[in-house]
């Protein structure tokens, strides 16, 4: 079996992470066929929204410790990934670090389903998701500094934006184990849901994005990230021009006829 799988029915891609008897931890392989699919996703329009999930007992483990072990990096690669600094950097910049900025390209929503263990840059794929939802059984660490190295995929980005910089530091600098109830408290996850109910969760939610106003959810997400780097004058501005755009668009009509009509809206 391949160590990624990806799949397209009724608008929702599905990527699987594959490698269930490493907990899911980073093969080569798996990172070539993350980023292939990634930039199927952002460049096919049919697709609407993007599950994200692990087989097995874990989400994500991260890099392959065994590797690192062995000293093959983060892991096993038929290039050389470890022989100098720019070497090590690479394996990163290559390949990694591909993920985030794919991810930041596509404007559909990107979900992750997360159970068993989320570890160090396993947790961090899923901090660059959209919206986050955990068994309650659920671990989560940024476990780095237990093997001595630093979030190279994005975890110092993306963490302090959604539980501050203070509790990203303690994160990251004892690499504390959390349940996914303290997990949501700290803005980690958005939803906490019972184990057996988590596939069912997931799919009535990615189900109910799938049949939105797609138009209107793209223009959404983008003005949420854009807007984190925008002066309030030009994100008014921005969001009034976005306005004047989806107000002209089928959905909008069908929309509000629905609600005066009383019956569930039907986009396109």
């Amino acid at each position: 079996m391949p160590d990624l799988l990806f799949e397209v029915k009724d608008s929702i891609a599905t990527i699987t992470l594959n490698r269930p008897e490493s907990y899911n931890a980073f093969s080569e392989e798996m990172i070539l066929s993350w980023i292939a699919a990634l930039e199927e996703i952002r460049d096919r329009d049919e697709i609407r929204v993007v599950l994200l999930k692990g087989n097995g007992k874990s989400f994500c483990a991260g890099g392959d410790v065994k590797a690192m072990v062995a000293g093959k990096g983060f892991y096993e690669s038929k290039e050389d990934t470890t022989s100098t600094a720019l070497a090590r950097k690479n394996s990163l910049w290559k390949k990694i670090q591909r993920i985030p900025l794919l991810l930041e390209e596509i404007d559909k929503p990107v979900i992750c389903q997360m159970h068993g263990y989320a570890m160090g840059a396993g947790l961090d794929m899923a901090l660059m998701c959209d919206i986050r939802i955990a068994a309650e059984s659920a671990k989560f660490a940024e476990s780095y500094i237990n093997v001595g190295i630093v979030p190279g995929d994005g975890g110092a980005y993306f963490l302090p934006k959604l539980v501050g910089i203070d509790q990203a530091l303690d994160m990251l600098w004892t690499a504390r184990v959390l349940t996914a109830e303290e997990a949501k408290e700290k803005g980690l996850v958005t939803f906490v849901v019972p184990d057996g109910e988590l596939d069912t969760f997931v799919q009535s939610y990615v189900e109910k994005l799938s049949k939105g106003p797609q138009e209107a959810i793209r223009i959404i997400k983008r003005a949420v990230y854009q807007s984190q780097t925008m002066s309030l004058r030009s994100s008014l501005d921005y969001i009034s021009s976005k306005m004047g755009i989806v107000t002209e668009l089928p959905d909008h009509k069908e929309g509000v006829n629905a609600v005066l009509e009383k019956r569930k809206a039907v986009f396109k």
